[in-house]
């Protein structure tokens, strides 16, 4: 999910699953993160007041308590993978993400290929909203699509400001995905800094506990290859991960590291979307994925 778009004027700065929300944490550098319950087994599982200017989204009402329909997967790739038996074919239910790049969509005609889900890029740095998120946001939603919104993290921008401007833009809202952390190198931005590991993780731990404490939620957290070697293999052991892997299964990619969403292809095809999309899938059966969305929810 690499974005192009430059921030403006960057500041310098110094160098869930069901359950209770945790307080905040204190960091720990030897596994990333505090100690917490262990994620289960091969298993999918799921503030700082803001700043004056940056109020809370309000709560509005509750979704449905009904299950959405699974559709299976219709989507073509322009350059498919032949992943063998670990096949993300296999897998019950597939969903894509999107971003102003998709321009206008036909949510409906997009859900009925096999878009189970879609996570919305809603914001990146302290300034920046996609123009297309609150159309996305509200038009997925009277698909009866299950919809989340990300957030692509700048390096050159303190965590708090990044927090307290998703929480500005994106509504608490119930019936919701988790949030998503975008995390990765981006040689497009305008933006050239790469903290330290220990940094990085520092700055991530701040942003996630800043909106777990307002929605209630816990963060997941999307990478790619070449962030994770550097950053993340070993941390953040209890948090859900949503993993890029185009040309191999993430068990190869990244190993040991369970995941929750994998991101297979970032050359997509689908009716309802002009050009390319990305296709995803979650890791479990379509009861599993049921028991997760009424979990973190």
């Amino acid at each position: 999910m690499v974005e192009a778009a430059p921030e403006a004027a960057p500041h310098q700065e110094e160098l869930a699953w069901a359950g209770p929300v945790p307080q905040p944490r204190a960091f720990t550098p030897q596994a990333g993160v505090a100690a917490a319950p262990p994620m289960p087994s091969e298993r999918p599982v799921a503030t700082v007041s803001p700043a004056v200017l940056t109020p809370a989204a309000p709560d509005i009402d509750p979704a449905p308590r009904t299950r959405s329909r699974i559709y299976s997967h219709r989507f073509s790739d322009v350059k498919p993978i032949n992943f063998g038996s670990s096949s993300p074919r296999k897998l019950a239910v597939h969903g894509v993400d999107v971003s102003r790049w998709q321009g206008d969509i036909d949510w409906q005609k997009l859900r009925t290929q096999g878009a189970n889900f879609v996570y919305i890029k809603s914001t990146d740095g302290g300034d920046h909203l996609d123009p297309m998120f609150r159309k996305n946001w509200r038009d997925a939603k009277q698909a009866g699509m299950k919809r989340g919104a990300y957030h692509f993290f700048y390096w050159c921008r303190t965590a708090g400001e990044q927090a307290d401007w998703f929480i500005r833009n994106v509504p608490r809202e119930a019936g919701a995905l988790p949030p998503v952390i975008d995390v990765e190198w981006n040689g497009e931005s305008s933006c050239k800094r790469q903290p330290s590991p220990e940094k990085v993780r520092e700055k991530m731990q701040v942003f996630m506990d800043k909106l777990e404490r307002h929605y209630g939620q816990r963060p997941i957290i999307y990478t790619a290859p070449d962030f994770y070697r550097d950053n993340l293999k070993g941390a953040f052991l209890n948090y859900p991960f949503w993993l890029r892997s185009v040309a191999a299964h993430p068990s190869k990619v990244y190993p040991g590291r369970r995941w929750l969403f994998w991101q297979y292809s970032g050359s997509g095809i689908s009716h309802g979307v002009d050009g390319r999309i990305d296709l995803n899938v979650f890791h479990g059966s379509e009861e599993d994925w049921h028991d997760w969305v009424a979990k973190s929810g």
